[in-house]
């Protein structure tokens, strides 16, 4: 009787712990349920639905697959390359102009020649004792693959000329051998950047140490910038400079000249000055 009296309380108390398990317990009341239940001798758990163990499988269940990203990885940023080093790594065993020319040619760094038609690399003749460095090549030069052509190139011939300097002479002496600060046209004639120049610059001091002339003329801003490092064409010209141990004569560029005549006078005095320093070192 006591028994089922016993019963009685253990299942109006599982009546009671179900209602108030459809709503929010906290802890001391669940842990003083499980202890009245334990002080019963409630010592197993019943589900309310039968369970037949033997059709639970033997192996566990597989790990739920990770979902995986419809999105592309992302990119793997390319280690960045310094051209100037790879430039002057590969004019390090250049021992002649044509393979210099060969190794600027294969130079694949510099954006400006997927613009340009032609490389502008050389005109006149190899030996002589004047070297002239111009700007970058105008859209003429790009379409002749030589410097200084068009009107530009017509002033230039008549310069030099006027003191005896030709790129077509027989003799080195009377001689020019030209080049350019960039070997391939800018887009739209667009000033050159500071990146472009940097990494042309070793190309350009290896042809001047390949050319190996008496006199250096660099004519025109960029040449200057290209050479000495130095801007400003207005205030250089006239001022001898030194490249290499060798004389360089900053002057201004026919393509300025054709656009500011006046500044013709001061041509012709630095054209003289370069007469007489050629005389001095015979």
């Amino acid at each position: 009787m006591l028994r089922g009296c016993f019963l009685m309380i253990y299942l109006l108390e599982i009546d009671a712990y179900r209602a108030r398990m459809e709503t929010q317990i906290d802890y001391w009341d669940a842990h003083a349920l499980l202890e009245w239940q334990v002080e019963l001798g409630v010592s197993e758990a019943i589900g309310e639905t039968p369970v037949n163990r033997y059709e639970i499988p033997a192996v566990a269940p597989k790990p739920a697959a990770v979902a995986v990203s419809d999105a592309p990885p992302a990119p793997v940023k390319a280690p960045e390359i310094d051209a100037v080093d790879v430039a002057q790594k590969a004019v390090a065993g250049v021992t002649s102009i044509e393979a210099l020319c060969a190794v600027l040619e294969s130079f694949e760094l510099c954006d400006l020649r997927r613009g340009a038609r032609n490389i502008v690399f050389q005109d006149g003749i190899i030996g002589a004792r004047v070297m002239v460095i111009g700007d970058a090549p105008n859209r003429e030069d790009d379409i002749a693959g030589t410097p200084f052509t068009g009107t530009a190139g017509a002033l230039f011939d008549k310069m030099f000329g006027a003191i005896d300097l030709s790129r077509t002479a027989q003799d080195v002496a009377q001689g020019l051998y030209v080049t350019t600060a960039l070997p391939w046209r800018p887009p739209e004639n667009r000033d050159p950047s500071a990146a472009e120049i940097a990494m042309l610059r070793p190309f350009l001091l290896k042809h001047i140490e390949l050319a190996n002339p008496d006199v250096i003329v660099l004519m025109g801003n960029w040449a200057c910038t290209a050479v000495l490092g130095r801007a400003g064409i207005t205030r250089l010209r006239g001022s001898w400079q030194t490249v290499q141990g060798k004389p360089a004569l900053p002057m201004v560029s026919p393509h300025d000249l054709l656009r500011t005549p006046s500044a013709k006078r001061d041509a012709w005095a630095d054209l003289l000055d370069l007469r007489a320093r050629l005389l001095n070192l015979n």
